[in-house]
């Protein structure tokens, strides 16, 4: 399976691109920390079911992240965000500040 933190960060990004059942299991398993035993008996399907579609999933994150950039551009606006505010008068401050501020609300 990939990495833990790096599936873990690409969820907020492209969970609602994700079928109802994806979101479900990979928020039980990323988020919760069940195992996939838990998930399995909560859900009422296989363990090897549950695996499979975590698999899948994480593989799914990846390649929208390969394409869409999502958490990339967003990890790059932040960087610049933060570098422009401590350049700018408090003016500019506010007004990064307000940027930043809907930039996480998306």
């Amino acid at each position: 399976m990939m990495d833990f933190e790096k599936v873990n960060g690409l969820i907020p990004f492209y969970e609602n691109l994700l079928t109802e059942r994806q979101r479900e299991i990979i928020k039980f398993y990323y988020y919760e920390d069940l195992s996939l035993a838990e998930i399995a008996e909560n859900l009422d399907i296989s363990r090897n079911a549950v695996y499979d579609t975590i698999r899948k999933t994480a593989q799914i994150l990846d390649r929208y992240e390969e394409q869409l950039h999502l958490k990339r551009d967003y990890e790059t606006r932040e960087t610049a965000y933060n570098r422009l505010l401590d350049h700018v008068d408090d003016e500019g401050r506010k007004i990064l500040q307000e940027l930043i501020n809907r930039e996480e609300e998306i």
